[in-house]
Formats: structure tokens, sequence, C-alpha cells
């Protein structure tokens, strides 16, 4: 009867029927209701005919976005970004200009390098902009339910549309460059800085090298302790140690040259010990960083 049954163990009940109401919807709509929270995709539709090579693709527009929007260190200036009507349409317009990359085309390994770079940070900036005043990119990354930028805010290239997971996992990490993890940046505090100026073909390794070692400059990502023989790392490396060597040796040896010189000797010793940094996901914004620092 009603009147002998707890509130303990109705409210026990009720939770287990919503449970199995929430497991139930979601396998009915399975892929349906992630597609739901997809949203249009950015960029634009090009004739085979104007399509053009990644060679050609021009980053010019980018560029003036960055250096007027991204200071020396790689935050981002969102509000005053998203107050202007005019550089709001001016990306949107580049990310356009993106859509044009007919991939069927040769281009030079250098200029897919930069093109898809490239393309990964605007589409995360015009990501960000889209939902910001907002704390981190975390809050827009659901992993059931409701919206994640990282996999339903697809851009177009050619008759495809890629999402941001689809350019860092299916195309830059397959072109065996594992220094891209330090250029593509997920608008966050722990990413690599975002440049203030786009990648391009002519200067691609040149950037990627100098990212690196700004990187491993910075406190935040990597420290020593000489006397205790550790070394204090990004979880970057960790999380995608796969890629820069199937071992803890490899992996030190290939970040070795980009490492301070102090560090560049010590972890050629097997013996040393790597921990790995908790990652900082607040929003590589601007405002929150002057706020922190004291910095004008």
């Amino acid at each position: 009867m009603l009147g002998l049954v707890s509130f303990t163990e109705m409210r026990t009940s009720l939770l287990n029927i919503t449970s199995l109401a929430v497991i139930a919807t979601s396998i009915c709509l399975g892929p349906a209701s992630q597609t739901a929270n997809a949203k249009s995709p950015l960029g634009r539709r090009w004739s085979v005919s104007q399509r053009i090579s990644m060679d050609r693709i021009d980053h010019a527009a980018f560029d003036r976005l960055l250096k007027q929007y991204v200071d020396r260190d790689g935050y981002v200036n969102y509000s005053g970004w998203q107050r202007s009507s005019t550089d709001r349409s001016a990306l949107q317009r580049y990310l356009g200009d993106l859509s044009r990359a007919d991939t069927r085309k040769s281009a030079s390994r250098d200029a897919r390098l930069a093109f898809w770079i490239n393309a990964y940070n605007a589409v995360t900036i015009e990501g960000m902009l889209q939902v910001y005043p907002t704390l981190s990119i975390r809050n827009h990354t659901a992993k059931v339910f409701g919206y994640n930028i990282w996999t339903e805010l697809p851009l177009r290239v050619g008759d495809a549309t890629h999402s941001l997971n689809d350019i860092e996992h299916k195309i830059l990490r397959k072109m065996g460059e594992p220094r891209i993890h330090f250029a593509i940046v997920c608008a966050s505090v722990s990413c690599p800085r975002l440049l203030n100026e786009p990648y391009t073909a002519k200067r691609v390794q040149e950037q990627l090298a100098a990212n690196m070692r700004d990187f491993f400059g910075r406190r935040q990502n990597f420290r020593v302790d000489a006397s205790g023989r550790t070394i204090y790392m990004s979880s970057i490396p960790d999380w995608f140690g796969e890629d820069f060597g199937r071992s803890q040796a490899k992996r030190l040896a290939f970040f070795r040259p980009y490492l301070p010189k102090v560090a560049q000797k010590m972890v050629s010793n097997s013996s040393v010990r790597v921990v790995y940094l908790k990652y900082d996901w607040s929003l590589n914004d601007q405002s929150r960083q002057r706020k922190r620092t004291g910095r004008r």
C-alpha cells in the first residue's frame, strides 16, 4: 500500500525510472539527437570551376584579424571582436574563402598543413564568438545531450564538411607532423599560444618550430626539478603520446631540441621522471587575463 512506502523508496524508484527513460531515449534517438544539435556548416558553396588548390588560398584576411585581436601571448580580445560587426563578417568571409579549397587539386604538403591549422583555429574562434561571453570551451562540448563545438560546428571545404575533431584527428594527425598539437588552439589557457598571424606554406616549418620553443619556454607548460630528476610537463604530450614516440625516451628525444637548454641534457637521461600538469581549460580571453595578472 502507498501509505507503507517510505519517501526514500519512492524517490529511488522515481530516479530509476527517470534513468531508464533517459537511456531509452538516447538509444531510440541515437545519432539523430546529436544531429539536431549540429549547426549549419560554416563557409559557403563554390562551384567546381571556382575551386582552387590550397596553394592559392589567401590567408591575408585572417592575418589582419589575428594581428588586431590576438596579443603576443595568444590571448584573444573576444569582446572587441564580437562587438565589431565588420570584423565578425570578415572572419566569416575568410571561412568562406577556405571553403573554396579543392582537396582533389595538387598542393604542397606545407600549404595543406598551413591550411588545416588555420582552418582549425578560425573555426574555433568563430565558435567561441558565437557563444561569448563564456568561461570555457568545455561548457560547449556536451558528451551526450546538447551542443558540442568539436563535433557540431563543421566547415565546408569543397563538397565535404569537416568538424574540428575531423580536422584534428582525421586530417592533421594523419599528415605525420606531431608539432600540429602545438599549433592548433582550443581556446584555453593551457593550449599552445595562438599566433597573431596565420600559418603559411612559406613559413609553416619555421612557425611550428618557434611555437614549440615558446610553448616549452613557458613555466605553466614546462619546468624542471633538477635535484629531484623530475620534469613537469603539459598534458598534451601525454594525451597524444603515440604521435611523438612509442616510449617516454623517444618522446623526450623528440621534444629535446625545443626545450630550454637547462632541460636538454636532463631529458637525455632515461631515469628522468615525468609528471603531467593539470590542464587549465579557462578561456584564453584577454580581459580575464588582465584581471588575473593585473596587466593593462
